[in-house]
């Protein structure tokens, strides 16, 4: 397929998300999407939720670790998509406390310095999402035309911004529907031709251990299972989908989205195992791996549905973006003004990192689900058991996250490296994923009376 038709399905798309967005937005569209006083139905936030969590970044993530790990790994990273049904817990919770946002619950109980340190993990992970995303961008269009990416980030970028700025949360949730229909059928057509074809073997796929071996695969698994409850309550995103319908449609949104998410996370690690199966040389994060082994429709199929994931994710982590500094926050006024301005704000500072290029960077994204960590005590025994933690229990929490994170992001410098276990980075989060939860529930518990 040529590189342009891949050009005119691309523009094709935002041209359909243009035209989904609302013509007529009211601040409260913009901020809580309600689209002329209606809050959105199930599908709509089953397909919203799905396409903003199977981001770009994730998917390769997926392929990648299934590449290296076989099944192990992209099952280690499918289970960080039980966060839907955590999530979905931590949100009746808030809600039967009479909360309407995680931030509601922390002021309640640790006031100013709970929210402010809450607020600055997840403006991070927002952050980190546009830019992971611009990444993605980038490579694809550098794979499919030489020398393009620069370009290519700039202008979904723009057009992203654009569209979002214009909306908001209701513009995201209506696109997300058209992005995410998008997604399921050139995707799915991309899975049929993998799963049909004759050298594709599902029980291959099913014990495959990877070009690496399995064993960290199975490492990184249990590390999700140790950040998965808190790592849904530090993603706005998520979060922000959970207040704005009834309870039993919120219930319902997120069972559906966990096993529609599961389906396509482990469908597209698929393609990463399979790789490393026939024996294909790692290519541009397997992005030219890809085009090497597949025929060109298959190939412009997946890079059609990464681009789809990023566009998506854009959007709505802005979207979010604005709710927290605007609402949250309060450091701009709650006019449609305001929050585009977040937008913009949020959109260069994204780009202008992903064109930096450190490629440390991606740790960045990965350190995130340490630094969510603190939350784990603090919701179980103060929102589950009902017990009431003090603030020095909670900043105590706090400070072992961001240490952990700290370590692993800085595991090679001296400080950390000599009281790191020497072996794979893997490894090493499991055991600062261990300390952080020693760490943050002995203060907690220590501190914990009844309410």
């Amino acid at each position: 397929m040529d590189p342009f038709v891949l050009i005119v399905l691309f523009v094709v798309l935002i041209g359909a998300s243009v035209l989904a967005a609302p013509r007529r937005v009211s601040v409260e569209g913009f901020y809580s999407g309600q689209v002329a006083g209606q809050v959105p139905g199930l599908w709509v936030l089953v397909l919203s939720q799905v396409t903003t969590w199977i981001f770009a970044r994730s998917l390769m993530n997926a392929a990648i670790l299934g590449y290296f790990y076989g099944i192990a790994g992209t099952l280690a990273y499918t289970a960080y998509y039980g966060s839907f049904l955590t999530g979905g817990f931590i949100v009746a919770r808030l809600r039967a406390k009479g909360a309407m946002s995680v931030q509601d619950w922390l002021h309640d109980r640790f006031g100013a310095r709970g929210t402010v340190a809450y607020n600055l993990v997840i403006a991070l992970r927002l952050l980190s999402e546009v830019f992971a995303n611009l990444l993605v961008v980038g490579l694809i269009a550098g794979a499919v035309i030489e020398g393009s990416g620069t370009w290519a980030i700039l202008i979904v970028a723009v057009v992203g911004l654009a569209y979002s700025a214009w909306g908001g949360l209701s513009a995201a949730l209506r696109t997300d529907v058209v992005q995410m229909s998008v997604f399921l059928g050139v995707f799915g057509l991309a899975l049929l031709y993998l799963v049909l074809s004759p050298g594709f073997s599902l029980g291959a796929v099913l014990t495959a251990s990877g070009t690496a071996g399995a064993w960290n695969g199975w490492v990184l698994l249990a590390v999700a299972a140790l950040q998965v409850f808190s790592y849904p309550a530090h993603d706005p995103v998520m979060m922000d989908r959970g207040f704005i319908a009834d309870e039993e449609t919120t219930r319902r949104s997120f069972l559906h989205a966990f096993w529609l998410s599961t389906f396509c996370i482990i469908g597209f690690g698929f393609f990463g195992i399979q790789a490393s199966l026939v024996g294909a040389e790692y290519k541009g994060e397997l992005i030219g791996t890809w085009g090497t082994m597949f025929p060109m429709w298959v190939f412009a199929l997946l890079m059609l549905s990464l681009l789809v994931s990023a566009l998506s994710t854009l959007d709505s982590a802005l979207s979010s973006s604005a709710r927290l500094v605007v609402e949250e926050l309060a450091l701009a006024p709650r006019t449609l003004m305001g929050g585009r301005a977040v937008m913009v704000v949020f959109m260069v500072l994204g780009a202008a990192l992903t064109l930096w290029g450190n490629a440390t960077l991606f740790d960045a994204v990965a350190v995130s689900g340490t630094a969510s960590m603190f939350l784990t005590p603090v919701l179980i025994v103060g929102l589950v058991m009902g017990l009431r933690v003090p603030t020095w229990s909670y900043l105590v929490a706090f400070a072992a996250a961001m240490l952990g994170a700290l370590a692993y992001f800085g595991r090679a410098w001296p400080v950390f490296a000599s009281v790191l276990p020497e072996g794979h980075k893997y490894e090493q989060l499991l055991v600062i994923c261990v300390f952080v939860l020693v760490a943050g529930f002995a203060a907690v518990l220590a501190g914990a009376r009844r309410a």
